[in-house]
């Protein structure tokens, strides 16, 4: 009997094409199906719960996918990780993949369609130097940021909106660009601004594109109460620039 199993794992996204399997290009799927389908000995297909980009991060990330190999499901997670790992000479080099967690869960279950709201973290670093170390993890701007006023801006975006002028142009047509966002918090950290965003579902680029609207507010190109401007526009012309995918985390999925 094919059992269906899901997955919760992390992965520093600095070295992938993204998430979803692409030819040619390494990316997080095709890692995890590499190991799972030598293990099988059939190809083995994960469905994820959120498919991010290339060089955005994954604290909690989530992926279903059935098999029926007679292998005890609490096994799985040091079996992946294992796999994953790569040795050398007396040092153990870890993989940029860890498998958090593997366990059983029903049959009509899945990772994405299941999901009811998902939370993202996005961590801008505001300082006068630039750090070499951070620039793969955070969102470099040395300029001064306008904090409070970034953090009047947010008020704006909770609640049920149609969230178009916040959707990456070009993306494929969908049947409703109209988006909740249950909860939005910022604070600072020594240099750090740390933005949460959560909802039921984001729309392509959504959380990057407000984290960058956000920032010209913080720059005073724009003022907190334009949001509501931006959104009834329905452009994505009105909304700010697209912050980049390194200072992005997929913070956690809510089932």
């Amino acid at each position: 009997m094919r059992k269906n199993i899901l997955l919760k794992l992390k992965y520093d996204g600095n070295e992938f094409a993204g998430l979803q399997i692409q030819p040619g290009q390494r990316t997080v799927q095709g890692e995890i199906e590499k190991v799972l389908s030598k293990i099988a000995g059939e190809k083995i297909r994960i469905e994820p719960t959120s498919r991010t980009d290339s060089g955005v991060h994954a604290i909690c990330q989530c992926a279903t996918f059935q098999w029926d190999v007679n292998l005890p499901t609490e096994k799985l997670k040091y079996v992946l990780n294992n796999s994953f790992s790569k040795r050398q000479n007396k040092f153990r080099i870890l993989s940029d993949i860890e498998i958090l967690s593997a366990v059983e869960v029903p049959e009509d279950f899945h990772a994405r369609f299941s999901a009811k709201g998902k939370t993202y973290r996005y961590i801008i670093y505001n300082a006068k130097e630039y750090d070499i170390f951070r620039r793969n993890y955070s969102y470099e701007i040395k300029e001064d940021l306008d904090f409070e006023s970034m953090k009047n801006a947010c008020s704006y975006f909770i609640g049920e909106h149609d969230f178009k002028s916040f959707e990456a142009s070009g993306s494929n047509p969908r049947e409703t660009t109209v988006r909740t966002i249950t909860d939005i918090s910022i604070e600072r950290v020594d240099d750090d601004i740390v933005i949460e965003v959560t909802g039921n579902k984001f729309l392509y680029n959504m959380v990057r594109i407000i984290v960058g609207t956000l920032v010209e507010v913080g720059m005073g190109r724009k003022q907190p109460e334009d949001i509501k401007k931006i959104i009834k526009a329905k452009n994505r012309n009105a909304a700010g620039h697209t912050a980049p995918p390194q200072g992005l985390y997929l913070l956690e999925i809510y089932y």
